[in-house]
């Protein structure tokens, strides 16, 4: 575990350099937003769709004012929902856009979030969802906080790329840096409450495979990522 972060911490390293002689070299000018528009979260994401629905007067905990003054500060827009079907299961929706992904700006990924809402983090895995041609990464995370159980499955989309890791990220705002462009940003994370993780990732697994069937094809680029090919 120590030599996995001191290796993650010296790729980090190494790409901020990288990135600071790519930036020196040729400087982004051009935003990807405005190139294809920036989605409105409200109606990007419907408030219905399969067996799900929206919960009038639901929605996730909302963060310490100290995260949400950071969340502010890097995002245009934030989503959040409570989802519900008719067996009583409920799926939180939280989406964070920016139209800018460069490094003062990279989204907040939940496994530092969660924390500084006074969960713990007891597992943390890399893992994946097929939506049609897609292989979606995710990251899939079990927090606790006091006799909460909340499982999460997130993951952040740079331009149309999915990543879900630092080192990702900063690799996918590069790609799009080399191009001259300035990529904007999602952060997608669902979670529900539920004291069994394997069950509760399952069926925000079903849920986000409902979800995206709601979505034509520019709305799964922006959510999902591109699909291989396209």
């Amino acid at each position: 575990m120590i030599r996995s972060r001191r290796w993650q911490a010296l790729m980090v390293a190494l790409l901020m350099v990288a990135g600071s002689t790519v930036a020196t070299w040729r400087r982004p000018t051009v935003y990807l937003a405005d190139q294809i528009g920036q989605p409105n979260l409200q109606t990007l994401f419907p408030s219905a769709f399969g067996q799900w629905h929206v919960a009038a007067g639901q929605t996730p905990i909302l963060p310490a004012p100290d995260v949400q003054a950071v969340l502010d500060a890097i995002y245009n827009q934030v989503l959040a929902r409570t989802y519900v079907n008719a067996a009583g299961d409920a799926i939180m929706l939280t989406v964070a856009y920016g139209g800018d992904q460069s490094d003062g700006t990279g989204a907040h990924r939940p496994e530092a979030c969660y924390p500084a809402q006074g969960f713990s983090v007891t597992a943390n895995q890399v893992g994946s969802l097929r939506i049609g041609p897609r292989n979606v990464p995710v990251r899939r995370l079990l927090t606790q906080r006091d006799w909460r159980y909340e499982p999460v499955t997130y993951w952040i989309a740079v331009g149309h790329e999915v990543v879900t890791t630092g080192v990702g990220q900063k690799l996918a705002q590069m790609r799009y840096g080399l191009r001259g462009v300035i990529a904007d940003g999602m952060l997608v994370r669902v979670s529900s409450i539920d004291a069994d993780g394997a069950h509760a990732h399952a069926l925000q697994a079903a849920f986000l495979e409902e979800l995206a069937r709601a979505l034509d094809a520019k709305s799964l680029d922006r959510v999902f990522g591109a699909a291989a090919g396209a």
